[in-house]
């Protein structure tokens, strides 16, 4: 090949501190636009990103220049930011330390963003993949 080509694909998942209810309505979607936002300044596309109060998902490419921790701790860290400093700098919000990190392949991309974007469902109906809960 002349040239690089990757065709890499994460879903990461990660919670809120003690897996409290943090991400409530209200800033839900502040939160997920910043992820977003970050996502695109780190070189990556959002696929999806979903969850409910306590953890969210995301799915994305990502370039071979960026490491996993990188792109799991900014996104992190630039929503954490946003909400303590600007959104709502009176209130307690913070995520855990962890995440989890699973490789996608290309062929699965859809079944994983129809996870990812009815995670209020799924967890309704107990139809839960136990592996990216936990």
């Amino acid at each position: 090949m002349q040239r690089n080509f990757t065709q890499l694909y994460l879903h990461c998942v990660w919670g809120t501190w003690n897996r409290l209810p943090l991400v409530t309505s209200d800033i839900q979607n502040i939160i997920y636009n910043a992820i977003a936002k970050q996502c695109r300044e780190l070189g990556c596309t959002l696929i999806a990103i979903g969850g409910i109060e306590n953890h969210v998902h995301l799915l994305t490419n990502f370039p071979p220049t960026l490491t996993i921790s990188e792109l799991i701790g900014k996104a992190k860290g630039s929503s954490s930011h946003l909400i303590t400093h600007e959104i709502k700098p009176d209130s307690f919000f913070k995520w855990q330390g962890g995440y989890g990190a699973f490789t996608v392949s290309h062929q699965n991309i859809d079944q994983v963003a129809n996870y990812i974007r009815n995670q209020a469902q799924h967890h309704s109906q107990k139809t839960l993949i136990s592996d990216w809960e936990t």
